[in-house]
């Protein structure tokens, strides 16, 4: 309470710069903040459908089960991976394992050619790709606060210190009783930096291993699916 009856007292006795830089501050931590709520939600969300998922996709024995027997309908996450994969892969089978509406996996699928796998594989990849670049979206926001917070609280405190010097010039007096103030209040932006910083640190660090994990999940899978559409498609059924 002391610290926080402090840090508004020499807002007040801080000159404009100061104040406009705290302001600054708060608003980027509000926003910050916003993004760090609404990320986490979404990375809550996205681990347990990830972890759903690969536990109900381990129970089919063929690529096609799953998407025949669920059809999925979210558009985040590892299931678009699978999802798209299999409309690509889908396309390319014949049609006589085709039905109107779906699909009927054969116990002997049709062969593809090295050339049709591979682009298999590209679509599995970008798919990815755009995954990963989904879940850090928002990041960058969180990052870029954290990093200007302490650097716009610096200038804040070194234009303060600034015009403490020069009034103290004006009057012609080094008494410190008379600069003391002034530089109490020129550190108030670096205070309010830091804070903003420090939280944002603990945050991004912790949702960033959170993304970390997601991504590996992620890929894991699809070299996985990737290997069994190969596996399971490839030079079989000529």
């Amino acid at each position: 309470m002391l610290i926080a009856n402090s840090l508004v007292e020499g807002f007040f006795k801080s000159n404009l710069m100061g104040q406009a830089i705290v302001a600054i501050q708060v608003l980027g931590s509000i926003v910050m903040i916003a993004v760090i709520i609404g990320k986490w939600r979404e990375l809550a969300f996205l681990t347990s459908i990830t972890r759903r998922f690969l536990r109900d996709f381990s129970t089919f024995g063929d690529v096609l089960g799953y998407y025949v027997k669920r059809r999925p309908a979210i558009t985040d996450g590892i299931e678009t991976i699978y999802k798209e994969t299999c409309e690509r892969l889908i396309r390319m089978i014949t049609p006589e394992l085709r039905v109107v509406g779906g699909v009927q996996p054969s116990p002997q699928p049709s062969a593809l050619s090295p050339h049709e796998i591979e682009l298999v594989r590209s679509t599995c990849e970008h798919a990815l790709q755009e995954e990963e670049l989904k879940i850090e979206k928002g990041m960058g926001i969180i990052q870029t606060v954290v990093s200007m917070a302490p650097m716009l609280g610096l200038l804040g405190t070194v234009w303060g210190v600034l015009d403490a010097f020069a009034d103290m010039g004006a009057a012609q007096s080094a008494n410190l009783a008379t600069i003391a103030p002034s530089i109490s209040s020129a550190l108030v932006t670096t205070v309010v930096g830091l804070i903003v910083a420090i939280i944002g640190v603990v945050f991004f660090n912790h949702m960033n291993g959170i993304i970390r994990a997601l991504s590996s999940d992620m890929e894991g899978f699809a070299d996985e699916l990737t290997g069994r559409i190969a596996n399971e498609y490839q030079g079989r059924g000529a």
